[in-house]
């Protein structure tokens, strides 16, 4: 992707929900949608919790936003972080947006950005609620993400991020729906691009870094290359 042609991506963080070690992992997987030019941490500094984040701040070149707690028991980071996401996207100059937090308040913000046709990558822990990694356009547990680069290199997709029967069923789901050769093979591109529209999920939850990469994985799912290049699959069973 050149620079010039490079789309633009805010990265919004609440600083006050999510665990700061994982922003290394985060950033490299935004960097596959665009240049992560706005990076944004919302909370109120003045806390000792944000201490480590406020230690990275200039390392990732991450503009703190300052939001003191004026109520006990409401949060003002998350207002602040909803109005400047809507900001960006009034402004036009945004192509797609990652959301750090865990907070399933921000729900209906996720559901809004989409509407406009933007993509919303959601980055929270494994507690993070269904509500909101469905909403996401993909949602990327960074426990998770964060365990699959330390192991890289080594087989994945085994023990706690095992392929389950669901996930199975929606790949194959996608795979009937795509349009199939003679021998019953379909574009892995329309497949991935199908599932994706039915579920957030992401690979990279089960400890894989490409689509092709699990369903090679699975004893149920063949791929082979085509003629023109591109990679096809096929459900066994």
């Amino acid at each position: 992707m050149s620079e010039i042609n490079a789309k633009n991506i805010a990265l919004l963080i609440d600083a006050d929900n999510i665990d700061p070690n994982g922003i290394d992992a985060v950033l490299t997987v935004l960097a596959e949608l665009g240049q992560v030019n706005i990076r944004r941490a919302y909370g109120n500094w003045a806390k000792d919790a944000l201490r480590r984040w406020a230690e990275l701040t200039n390392r990732y070149g991450i503009r703190p936003h300052q939001q003191f707690d004026l109520t006990r028991g409401k949060n003002a980071t998350d207002m602040a972080m909803t109005i400047d996401a809507i900001d960006l996207l009034y402004q036009g100059k945004v192509d797609g947006f990652g959301i750090m937090s865990s907070d399933s308040d921000f729900t209906p913000l996720v559901s809004r950005l989409r509407q406009d046709g933007l993509p919303v990558y959601c980055f929270g822990d494994g507690k993070t609620p269904e509500a909101l990694r469905t909403a996401c356009t993909r949602f990327i547990d960074v426990g998770k993400l964060m365990r699959g680069e330390a192991t890289s290199g080594s087989a994945p997709g085994k023990g706690e991020n095992a392929v389950d029967e669901e996930l199975i069923e929606l790949l194959g789901g996608a795979w009937k729906a795509a349009q199939r050769d003679e021998e019953g093979f379909a574009k892995l591109q329309e497949v991935g691009q199908i599932a994706g529209n039915r579920s957030s999920f992401d690979v990279r939850n089960y400890g894989f870094r490409r689509l092709s990469e699990l369903l090679q994985s699975l004893d149920r799912f063949e791929l082979k290359r085509g003629t023109d290049g591109q990679l096809y699959v096929k459900r066994l069973r």
